[in-house]
């Protein structure tokens, strides 16, 4: 299943061609190899000045660490997200080493992820960033400590038929895609 994106302007196709299935292939692996190179992409996001403020919890189909972020995820995402090679708990360092608010490691975790999401994407692996996950549950099963923050989780694997999952979810799935129109979203004169 294609859904492409319909840009204003001709888009890279890793960019045009990405976005965030929910029928994920249960028998699909992931390889050290492709999950190493995933995370490497992470690691070399921009960061102000250089924090790197992300850490990244993963859970490989079939281990603890998968079976614990699967625990933390909302019903309606385990419903399929447990399908996928890969479960990853995205935590934000919200405090710098001297104990000061860092105000921009949001923004940096959401570049981070970003990247990896394109690396997965050129390694033939799909990604679905999630919202929907208990942020206290995720900071308990793992004892987060202060200013550790859980922000997102992440299924990465390979996507398979949408008829593989409920009605409800396979409505989404095959719903067209949309963005708010450019003129929404920027505010330029060209």
């Amino acid at each position: 299943m294609n859904k492409r994106a319909d840009s204003s302007v001709a888009l890279h196709p890793l960019i045009a061609e990405r976005w965030s299935p929910r029928a994920y292939d249960e028998s699909a692996t992931i390889s050290p190899e492709d999950l190493s190179a995933i995370f490497e992409a992470a690691r070399w996001a921009p960061s102000a000045f250089n924090s790197q403020p992300w850490k990244f919890i993963v859970g490989i189909r079939g281990d603890k660490k998968f079976t614990q972020i699967s625990s933390v995820l909302s019903d309606f995402n385990k419903q399929w997200a447990p399908r996928a090679s890969a479960l990853i708990l995205v935590n934000s360092l919200t405090l710098r080493d001297d104990g000061k608010q860092n105000p921009t490691a949001l923004y940096d975790t959401g570049l981070a992820v970003s990247l990896l999401t394109v690396e997965a994407n050129h390694r033939g692996f799909d990604v679905h960033q999630m919202s929907g996950f208990d942020s206290a549950m995720a900071k308990s099963t793992f004892a987060l400590s202060t200013g550790v923050e859980p922000v997102a989780c992440v299924a990465v694997g390979k996507r398979t038929s949408p008829d593989s999952l409920s009605d409800e979810i396979k409505a989404r799935e095959i719903a067209p895609r949309s963005r708010k129109a450019l003129n929404e979203i920027v505010n330029i004169t060209w």
